[in-house]
């Protein structure tokens, strides 16, 4: 159990943050990772819980006790390789996941949580720095091919198991480079792109085929908002056709859009508009066309991506940065014995609203208002919540709020439908892929040997529920390739 006396002597330590004076000038990660004698104390607060919530409550079900006392006893080859049984990319969850297992941790009911996330990044760069994580190539081939649709995170993980299984497998995305939203919707300073690259040039070295680019299905018919850099494009049917099965991870890409007067406006996008043309101008590419400098920022919405544009737009020399959210303020805190191990349902401020931003709760937008065709102003009142999610607008709350760039950062809805009609599939009530999560079809779509996983096939969500999602796809397509007939 780590230390014996662990989680009475010592306390949480927090990863060192850059200052917020300096970061805000740079796109570079600003969380550190922890030095060996900080992981080594941290990872011996663990009270090896007889009952391990944080194994519960994690989506990859990751042996926490169990890598928390390789690393307090400095054994990082065991702990990685603890690790690597489960999540095939601890070095990004260490980085982007909010910590399920932590508000599950069992010490969190008296003390503070045991850092999970901060030693499961430590034990990921320790590996990689030491040569501990390599490719794992399989020596003996199945001779099935797979085409995978789609580079996030569900679509990474699914190819790196099946390619370790033997399978030829072949990943088609529509964008220049593979990563998903890893690449294009997280910023360089929560998540470097050379972490990322760093991984997917051992999916390389293992077998994986990348073909970047390519677009499966009708441009034509992608949603406004859904971004496609492809020059060339292949069919449904040729997938079919040429691949013994396919798996569709395509995220879930259309956004939320608002409807409102004066939508119209220049200067109104979305949220990934503005991510995404940032992070490919760090990546070398053409500049932000999203000018923010000078000016005054509103986004709309209250989740990460939200806080992603603030964190960018402070980078990028915003005058000033709102933030709108509809839903009410939460506290700060709860009775613990009533929400553990749930997530908590209280007020959290994340980095990039730490370096500076005006949050305003309980504001629902209401119009867009400029002139020359250009946002000047945003209209909001505030409201009142009742069950559910129904809410009332107060009156005499009414208010402008000035704007010159807005962005509109309120989720997405589904995956595209030009994918889920060029393979006929059947959807859910959201407009998801409809395929089970659990039982004989697990993962299956309506269609023969074509499968779903990641957000596309969930909802949005998180990178946590992506990989496992493509862990378990993988044992799925795994059982129907080996249940053909052999060749």
């Amino acid at each position: 159990m780590g230390f014996e006396r662990g989680f009475l002597d010592y306390e949480r330590i927090e990863p060192a943050h850059r200052p917020v004076a300096e970061r805000v000038h740079d796109f570079n990660e600003y969380i550190a990772t922890l030095s060996a004698e900080e992981a080594r104390l941290q990872a011996g607060r663990c009270m090896d819980c007889g009952t391990p919530f944080c194994m519960h409550k994690c989506p990859l079900h990751n042996a926490m006790p169990d890598f928390n006392q390789f690393v307090s006893d400095g054994e990082y080859e065991k702990a990685i390789r603890v690790l690597e049984s489960s999540n095939n990319f601890p070095e990004i969850t260490g980085r982007i996941c909010p910590a399920l297992c932590e508000e599950a941790c069992t010490l969190g009911l008296h003390r503070v949580q045991v850092g999970i996330k901060s030693v499961e990044r430590r034990i990921a760069e320790y590996a990689f720095e030491h040569g501990f994580i390599k490719p794992s190539p399989c020596k003996e081939r199945s001779f099935r091919k797979v085409a995978i649709v789609g580079s996030g995170p569900a679509a990474l993980s699914c190819a790196q198991q099946l390619t370790r299984l033997g399978h030829q497998v072949t990943v088609f995305e529509k964008n220049d480079l593979a990563g998903g939203l890893l690449r294009y919707g997280i910023p360089d300073f929560k998540l470097s792109k050379e972490v990322l690259d760093r991984r997917l040039t051992q999916l390389e070295l293992e077998g994986v085929i990348f073909r970047t680019s390519v677009l499966v299905g009708d441009k034509d018919k992608l949603e406004q908002g859904v971004h496609c850099q492809a020059t060339c494009s292949v069919s449904a049917q040729e997938l079919l056709d040429s691949f013994d099965a396919v798996v569709l991870a395509p995220g879930s890409e259309a956004p939320r859009d608002l409807k409102l007067p004066g939508r119209e406006l220049a200067g109104i996008y979305f949220a990934l508009d503005f991510l995404i043309a940032q992070n490919r101008e760090i990546n070398g590419s053409e500049r932000n066309p999203i000018d923010v400098k000078g000016k005054q920022v509103v986004i709309i919405g209250g989740g990460e991506t939200a806080s992603d544009c603030i964190g960018v737009a402070l980078r990028k020399g915003a005058a000033k940065v709102t933030q709108l959210d509809y839903h009410h303020e939460l506290p700060l805190s709860v009775p613990l014995a009533q929400i553990w191990p749930e997530w908590r349902p209280i007020k959290r401020t994340s980095t990039s609203q730490e370096e500076g931003c005006i949050r305003l709760f309980s504001t629902n937008t209401t119009a867009f208002l400029g002139s020359d065709g250009k946002v000047e102003k945003v209209k909001t009142v505030q409201v009142k919540w009742g069950e559910g999610r129904n809410f009332e607008a107060l009156a005499g709350t009414e208010a402008e709020l000035e704007a010159q760039v807005v962005l509109i950062a309120m989720g997405y809805s589904h995956p595209s439908r030009a994918l889920i009609e060029a393979f006929s599939l059947q959807t859910d009530e959201r407009g998801n892929i409809k395929a089970p999560l659990t039982g004989s079809q697990a993962y299956h779509t309506s269609q023969p040997k074509v499968f779903a996983a990641g957000d596309g096939r969930k909802g949005q969500s998180l990178v946590v529920h992506a990989i496992a999602e493509g862990r378990g796809c993988s044992k799925a397509v795994h059982e129907f390739l080996s249940s053909l007939p052999a060749r």
